[in-house]
């Protein structure tokens, strides 16, 4: 017989945690966090596709690593899969997924009931955003909503899970179980306002938060330094965004093109002096984490890997930062082989009577 894994409901995978004094949510990211324990977060890609294993193939290469997988909105202005489709798909296999949700595509009476979906599927951790422009997409013709932004959409999430009530003032019969995030800068100017900024969004709502890509660890290091003096530490998880850069011409594009990523010339002077400069770019993320596990109020790392997810698990083990334990892993139970060999048996073995010919003995 498996073991049940610690964070899991003993009666389903995909059913919520039970509730616990002082948490919001019935998520395993909240528990992680309120423990102490150094949180890893990463960010699924979702694909082009209407196909579920397109996303359960990307979804267990982080079996074991992570804590939770964001489910990108739209990221960039480019459609794809719905963070809500992808959400649905994740919870069913008993996956922690945070939720992100953009005010660029929906206004508040959508919105509002996303979140409502979402937390009636499971989904136990949602992240706020504004969302890019949709000049910055492969189809800038589409008209932009923007009637929230992310302060005002964690405004929105606050009052539905603590007040019970929509918008309106209309009362919910039953409010969404949610633990809040928000994505934060510390790399973009103009700097001494980053924490005062970070500081609204926590008066808002935000609960955790998931950084920019880090490259530049003394600006971070100066960011927590203010975070911490503020008081802002007390009051809200912070997780710093890292990831590996696949080359020096890769993060010269990104410096360039991605408004919002800082890197410096010594990262790049760094991966051009590199004899394989991918390699370089994930020891380089295992470095930084390195660097910013130890400063203080940082309570975890957000992993953003585009295009090199398969590097997570390395990542994260190299590093070091889960100390030998091993978050939530999607175990396989013995009624998943009876099922599949069930379905085999129903679609490729030989049937000796047709439909056809069961409808001709009838008669």
């Amino acid at each position: 017989m498996i073991a049940r894994q610690r964070d899991e409901n003993p009666a389903g995978i995909h059913l919520p945690l039970d509730p616990l004094p002082g948490h919001s949510s019935r998520g395993r990211l909240e528990r992680v966090l309120r423990r102490g324990e150094f949180a890893v977060t990463t960010e699924l890609n979702p694909p082009d596709s209407a196909d579920p294993e397109d996303v359960y193939n990307r979804a267990k290469i982080f079996d074991g690593w992570v804590d939770a997988i964001n489910a990108v909105d739209a990221s960039g202005a480019n459609c794809h899969m719905s963070s809500v489709g992808i959400c649905a798909l994740l919870t069913r296999m008993g996956y922690a997924p945070i939720m992100q949700i953009a005010c660029r595509d929906r206004n508040r009476i959508a919105i509002q009931g996303d979140v409502l979906g979402g937390a009636a599927m499971g989904v136990a951790n949602m992240l706020c955003l504004t969302g890019d422009g949709v000049q910055a997409g492969d189809q800038p013709g589409a008209k932009p909503v923007f009637d929230l932004d992310s302060m005002s959409l964690l405004e929105t999430c606050r009052i539905m899970r603590d007040n019970g009530k929509f918008l309106s003032g209309r009362k919910l019969t039953t409010p969404p179980q949610i633990f809040l995030g928000a994505a934060v800068n510390p790399f973009a100017p103009p700097f001494d306002f980053r924490p005062i900024h970070l500081g609204k969004k926590i008066a808002a709502g935000a609960q955790f938060v998931q950084t920019q890509y880090c490259f530049d660890v003394p600006m971070f290091r100066t960011f927590m330094q203010k975070a911490r003096d503020l008081g802002h530490t007390e009051k809200v998880f912070i997780l710093c965004g890292v990831g590996p850069l696949a080359s020096a011409k890769t993060a010269k594009w990104i410096r360039s093109n991605v408004p919002g990523i800082h890197i410096p010339d010594a990262i790049i002077k760094r991966l051009e002096g590199a004899q394989d400069q991918k390699k370089e770019g994930k020891q380089l993320c295992i470095d930084i984490i390195n660097e910013v596990k130890d400063i203080a109020g940082v309570a975890g790392v957000h992993v953003m890997a585009y295009r090199q997810e398969e590097y997570v698990a390395e990542i994260v083990d190299e590093s070091g930062v889960l100390k030998g334990r091993q978050p939530w892993k999607r175990e396989i139970r013995r009624d998943d082989q009876m099922v599949a060999d069930r379905l085999d048996h129903i679609l490729h073995d030989e049937i000796t009577e047709t439909q056809v010919d069961m409808v001709k003995t009838a008669h």
